[in-house]
């Protein structure tokens, strides 16, 4: 989920016009002069590592191949770090410990910015969240694939830093 496109203003109600603010054309309010600014919606990816595989996990409603890494929203008042290690709390029932941060990557299509940490999990029972994910599926990190968008970026990133640089797949290809 995003930041939605507003038709009216959520102050006043009155239908929002295009006009030039900050550079760039954006919808206002001509009534009170409220501004949508679209701005980025922050997200957190992390990439789970256990025993010499990358966890990557399926999300509910998604085509069968589309596997991704565990990602989530940043709360008010958390830090990106702290973000990733709850959602991999959340996610998968473990409590990880945080590697490295890889980076930040823009995601236009659903304007978001992601910030991506590496995190080690132990080889405790995975407990997918039930209400998020349906299945997940651990891939050797010389065997991974990433994908051109999103987490994608950062996980090539990384695995560049371990001497991996596999190409590109487009989101969707099956990983094993």
């Amino acid at each position: 989920m995003s930041q939605p496109d507003f038709r009216y203003c959520p102050r006043c109600r009155t239908e929002l016009t295009p006009g030039q603010h900050g550079g760039l054309e954006r919808l206002a309010c001509p009534a009170c002069g409220f501004v949508h600014w679209r701005n980025p919606v922050p997200v957190v990816g992390a990439i789970v590592e256990r025993a010499g595989n990358i966890v990557l996990v399926h999300s509910i409603g998604r085509p069968p191949h589309w596997f991704g890494l565990v990602a989530g929203f940043l709360e008010s008042g958390e830090t990106p770090a702290d973000c990733a290690l709850r959602e991999v709390k959340e996610e998968l029932g473990l409590d990880a410990t945080l590697g490295a941060f890889v980076g930040i990557y823009p995601f236009q299509r659903l304007n978001q910015i992601i910030f991506v940490y590496h995190v080690r999990v132990g080889d405790g029972a995975i407990t997918l969240a039930a209400d998020e994910l349906d299945d997940y599926k651990e891939v050797a990190i010389e065997r991974i694939k990433p994908w051109p968008q999103g987490t994608g970026p950062g996980l090539r990133d990384w695995l560049a830093t371990r001497g991996f640089h596999p190409p590109v797949a487009d989101f969707g290809t099956p990983q094993d």
